[in-house]
């Protein structure tokens, strides 16, 4: 007779158990092989966006991948051209291009496809809202609460940061293109500059500056008045990040509530009509103010830098770093109510 292995129970029901053991594990291998293969071939596809009309008039090539080259996003790909609708994870829609009537949007919506509704306009110069409910998924706007919050500017930390005042030569100035007499801010200016001279500049009043000269001709004012076209939250535009900040000039801000702005820059580098309660004490403060006091103004410069956003292909990127946590499916009801609460 020959002596078999099999013949010995014991040993018999655990070489089963082994042969079990490891067919179960070969095949647990060979699923989440083809699982990770899965994710990761669907992870390895950008991301299309699909501008509908672009917010500018100027419309930039982006046939190349722009968001990677430009900016260090990756798996992003942006593009203008409507015969690849069925292929766009996100379609994006400038209000400030949208014709009044939805027959010049897409017939169709694809299954997972979501539309962002985009401007950088206050609910004040916003027309023609209450046609668009239950339309878009996401809004992408200036506001801090948007699935996609597209600031004009920011601050960013700097550690090679100094501080540089320009020279001044004059105490306020002011470059206004739209003057309208019943905005806020004229009627403020028309107040504050029976206190003091206002150096007045833009197309309103006949003296436009070329692109290179705003900055330059800015700079050399003490004060700048921040004043914004119309009051909302979060509604700071490149009146503070650029003419204000950038420029090497001192704020006074017409906008939202103090404690809104601070929630963007430091409470001491700008100055808030509605610290004051007249428009001559504020006049007055400004006039008064001694070389030390004004330099406070600038400490930030020691820590930070202004980033401005002024190009639009970068704004449509952030869509592809927001996407992973954004909310699916969802539809904004009365995009009107949102936009004005």
């Amino acid at each position: 007779l020959r002596w078999s292995p099999w013949g010995r129970p014991g040993v018999k029901a655990l070489v089963t158990a082994g042969v079990f053991v490891t067919t179960l594990w070969n095949l647990r291998f060979f699923l989440n092989h083809s699982k990770g293969s899965g994710e990761d071939s669907k992870r390895r596809e950008p991301l299309v966006i699909l501008v509908w009309e672009w917010p500018s008039k100027q419309v930039p090539n982006v046939s190349t991948d722009v968001c990677r080259e430009l900016y260090g996003i990756t798996g992003c790909r942006l593009t203008t051209e409507r015969q690849l609708l069925h292929q766009a994870d996100v379609v994006v829609f400038p209000h400030s291009r949208l014709q009044s009537g939805q027959d010049r949007l897409p017939k169709e919506r694809l299954p997972g496809q979501n539309w962002v509704w985009v401007s950088l306009e206050s609910p004040s110069n916003t027309r023609a809202l209450a046609e668009w409910n239950q339309t878009f998924n996401w809004v992408m706007t200036y506001r801090q609460d948007s699935d996609i919050f597209i600031p004009y500017g920011k601050l960013v930390s700097n550690q090679s940061a100094t501080m540089n005042i320009p020279a001044k030569t004059n105490l306020v100035s002011w470059v206004i293109s739209n003057y309208h007499r019943t905005q806020k801010r004229t009627e403020v200016y028309k107040n504050l500059s029976r206190y003091l001279h206002v150096n007045i500049y833009g197309k309103a009043n006949n003296k436009p500056l070329c692109k290179d000269c705003l900055l330059q001709t800015i700079s050399k004012s003490k004060f700048y008045l921040a004043f914004e076209n119309s009051i909302h939250r979060d509604y700071i535009t490149e009146k503070l990040w650029r003419n204000s900040l950038l420029a090497g000039t001192v704020p006074v801000v017409l906008g939202p509530p103090r404690a809104n702005y601070e929630q963007f820059v430091p409470a001491d580098s700008f100055i808030h009509v509605n610290d004051f309660g007249s428009l001559e004490e504020l006049a007055t403060f400004l006039k008064t103010m001694n070389s030390s006091r004004y330099q406070q103004y600038f400490a930030w410069q020691r820590r930070f830098s202004v980033k401005l956003y002024t190009d639009w292909r970068e704004r449509i990127c952030t869509i592809c770093t927001a996407y992973p946590r954004l909310p699916h499916g969802r539809l904004y009801p009365d995009l009107q109510s949102w936009f004005n609460s």
